[in-house]
């Protein structure tokens, strides 16, 4: 009986044990909370309190600037530079300027137009030769010969060089002597025309 007893007893601690365990969980909503869990969430709503504050301050201080500014007269802004591209002035903005009215005559004067003065063309070259050909038509071939002496070596050099020149007549033969002067271009080759014959061929 003794050994039944002990585990009985042995029993009831264990079963009291966990009763209060039990307990616990059931009783827990019902505990009030503690004023030291309410005092910490309470700390930083304190802090950030603090710290929106000096946004309030700076905020205002900010404000007054605008303040004066309204109250002052409004100032003109200054006109910015002209570019090159805004130049262009309208016509209604341009400065007028006054012309000066001359006095009309009476009577008008007769239109007169004078003849032109016959004056010589400007100095045009000149060559002295000997015709060689006269086969085409109104043209010749004026073989023109130079002689000088050498720069240097003082020998006397002959050269020649032939000339188509414009003969509008076909006047001059093979042979004659002829002055041609120099025109404007008459064709590819001829820039040359028939002064006068100075001697005939004989």
């Amino acid at each position: 009986m003794s050994d039944i007893e002990n585990e009985q007893d042995n029993k009831e601690p264990v079963e009291t044990a966990e009763q209060p365990e039990a307990s616990q969980p059931a009783e827990a909503p019902a505990v009030e909370p503690d004023p030291v869990e309410e005092a910490v969430p309470a700390e930083p709503e304190a802090a950030v309190e603090p710290e929106a504050a000096p946004e309030a301050d700076v905020a205002p201080a900010a404000e007054p600037a605008p303040e004066p500014a309204a109250d002052a007269p409004a100032q003109p802004a200054p006109e910015p530079a002209r570019t090159r591209s805004q130049k262009h002035v309208p016509r209604s903005e341009r400065r007028t300027r006054t012309k000066l009215q001359r006095e009309r005559p009476k009577t008008r004067k007769a239109i007169v137009r004078l003849e032109k003065p016959d004056h010589e063309r400007g100095r045009r070259q000149e060559r002295r030769g000997v015709v060689v050909s006269d086969a085409m038509d109104k043209t010749i071939v004026v073989k023109v010969e130079s002689v000088r002496a050498h720069q240097r070596y003082k020998k006397v050099i002959r050269r020649s060089a032939k000339f188509h020149a414009h003969d509008e007549q076909n006047q001059a033969h093979i042979g004659d002597l002829v002055r041609i002067v120099e025109t404007k271009p008459l064709s590819k080759t001829k820039r040359w025309r028939l002064a006068e014959i100075l001697e005939a061929a004989k």
